[in-house]
């Protein structure tokens, strides 16, 4: 076959197309820090960082669960620990209430005392994360109680004692909430009952006797029933406190497993391309050299 100076223009164009095609593509590299820059330079590289960044994604929006779920449980487990403060102050004024040297003045600011406290508790009943209660169920958008002297919301049936669950990771689910309609109305009964018994001049031996304090040294029977109720939920609240931080290391580590899986999936070995790159710098000068003795010498040559 004869080789003709067109034939041997052309191959030499075409190579030096691919040449400068493989040094552009060495510099995208350098300059993106990544090994493609659009799916069709590697599909398969392409589909896995897909996926890596699928898993970063979920991993994030675990993370921002997890930070929505340790405010819920911090609020109600300081909630619980406003409400086992004020059920120890109940107590000092029972007793208070329970000895015969007070007068029934003095019981009555004990009763508005106690008056005060039951309000309170209410307000803590009714406490809020943002605009959600967190003590009622998934009724979040309701209060437990209507006002600081009216009853139950009566709305809060079923739908108040039901969990609250958000995803912490792929297929586990975490509860969040406490329903407390249940303490709250212990309480309220508790405190009711007192109230009464204070209003209606009742004696500090009548006091004892009928909220069995008399008959159990400092024991108060319902109100120590009620108080070991609030620290058994705290102490559930304390638990899920721990699972969410385990949760979160667990998260933390599998961030960095796939964040490090997907650098060595895309980032740019400087090192290697750097060297490759002169590598073919290399050619493609060797090439142009050697191209421009092929091509034969044109009558400009001549009439320089």
């Amino acid at each position: 076959m004869r080789v003709t100076q067109s034939m041997l223009s052309s191959n030499m164009l075409r190579n030096l197309n691919t040449s400068y095609s493989k040094m552009s593509k060495y510099q995208d590299m350098l300059t993106s820090g990544k090994v493609i820059t659009r799916p069709s330079d590697d599909p398969v590289v392409a589909v896995k960082g897909m996926g890596y960044r699928i898993d970063l994604d979920k991993n994030q929006q675990y993370q921002r669960n997890l930070r929505e779920a340790n405010t819920w449980l911090d609020t109600t487990d300081e909630a619980f620990d406003q409400v086992g403060e004020a059920l120890k102050r109940i107590k000092e004024l029972i007793v208070q209430a329970a000895n015969d040297t007070n007068t029934d003045d003095d019981r009555q600011k004990i009763n508005a005392e106690m008056q005060q406290i039951k309000e309170q508790l209410r307000d803590i009943a009714n406490t809020k994360v943002g605009e959600n209660y967190i003590f009622t169920g998934t009724h979040t958008n309701q209060p437990l109680y209507t006002d600081k002297t009216g009853p139950q919301n009566p709305a809060i049936t079923t739908g108040g004692k039901k969990p609250i669950e958000i995803n912490v990771f792929d297929g586990i689910s975490m509860n969040i909430n406490t329903p407390g309609a249940d303490l709250f109305n212990d309480i309220d009964e508790f405190m009711k009952h007192v109230t009464t018994l204070l209003e209606s001049g009742a004696t500090g031996e009548q006091i004892g006797d009928e909220l069995g304090l008399k008959a159990s040294g400092n024991a108060i029977p319902g109100l120590d029933s009620i108080y070991e109720s609030t620290l058994t939920l705290r102490a559930d609240v304390g638990a899920r406190q721990n699972r969410v931080e385990m949760m979160g290391n667990r998260l933390s580590l599998q961030e960095i497993n796939v964040t490090k899986q997907l650098s060595a999936n895309e980032d740019t070995d400087y090192a290697k391309t750097i060297t490759e790159m002169i590598t073919q710098d290399s050619i493609h000068q060797a090439a142009l050299s050697v191209g421009a003795k092929i091509i034969q010498q044109t009558l400009v040559d001549f009439i320089r």
